[in-house]
């Protein structure tokens, strides 16, 4: 595809600022990309800008569109439950896997990320709790005592299905205030992962360590630039 440049006048609606690194300070060596707004947070790991095995954008993708975009902070497992049924709505993937998942890493062993245990119970469970039950890991040995592994489990998955379609009409509104139109969420992601990948292949072949560059996101083209350590730039239409 030729590449082509357009003023920056052209791309008002969204602009995200990213960081590449070939190897991230941050104990396990990955290399790829971060958004600039999650930079401090060490939940938040640098992704490479490969596709999933079931899905087909990569997940600096899912933080742009499905986080940013969306109107969900990029941590938290509230958030990532709408932000989940957005890359579901997105890409026609399940949610469920990754909802398992925290379920079995983490709720199961009592550590919510961005809020306590009992705000992310549903309220019906957390009238069975006793005042004096407080951390996390009391709460979940509780209930499972009188509830059973497997029923806190279903349950668990359950209540990410639950906040995460409550997100829907928040990321309906987000997408709204940002002028992008919801329904062209499915080929902004297609497009945004072919600049990645254009991008990012240039920083390897010229065996860069550092790079930073933002995107711009319209309903009808994106782009992104790249600022250092080389000012350049690829644009593709929606």
């Amino acid at each position: 595809m030729r590449l082509f440049q357009i003023p920056q006048s052209a791309l008002l609606n969204v602009v995200v600022r990213v960081t590449y690194r070939s190897e991230w300070p941050d104990g396990f060596g990955a290399r790829g990309w971060k958004l600039d707004i999650a930079l401090d947070d060490p939940e938040i790991i640098a992704s490479t800008p490969s596709p999933g095995e079931r899905i087909n954008t990569s997940v600096l993708v899912h933080d742009i569109l499905d986080h940013y975009v969306s109107g969900f902070p990029p941590s938290g497992h509230r958030n990532e439950a709408m932000a989940l049924i957005q890359l579901g709505t997105r890409t026609g993937s399940d949610p469920r896997p990754d909802y398992e998942q925290m379920v079995d890493e983490d709720l199961m062993h009592g550590v919510v990320y961005g809020e306590s245990m009992r705000s992310f119970l549903p309220p019906r469970v957390v009238q069975l709790l006793p005042l004096d039950v407080i951390s996390g890991k009391e709460t979940i040995d509780f209930l499972v005592n009188i509830l059973g592994h497997d029923s806190l489990r279903s349950m668990f998955v359950e209540r990410f299905f639950e906040l995460g379609y409550r997100g829907v009409p928040l990321a309906q509104a987000s997408w709204n205030r940002h002028g992008l139109g919801y329904e062209r969420s499915t080929a902004i992601g297609t497009c945004l992962q072919w600049l990645l990948e254009e991008a990012d292949q240039l920083l390897v072949n010229g065996a860069f360590s550092f790079g930073t560059g933002f995107f711009q996101i319209d309903n009808q083209v994106c782009q992104i630039t790249l600022k250092e350590p080389l000012n350049t730039a690829f644009n593709k239409p929606v």
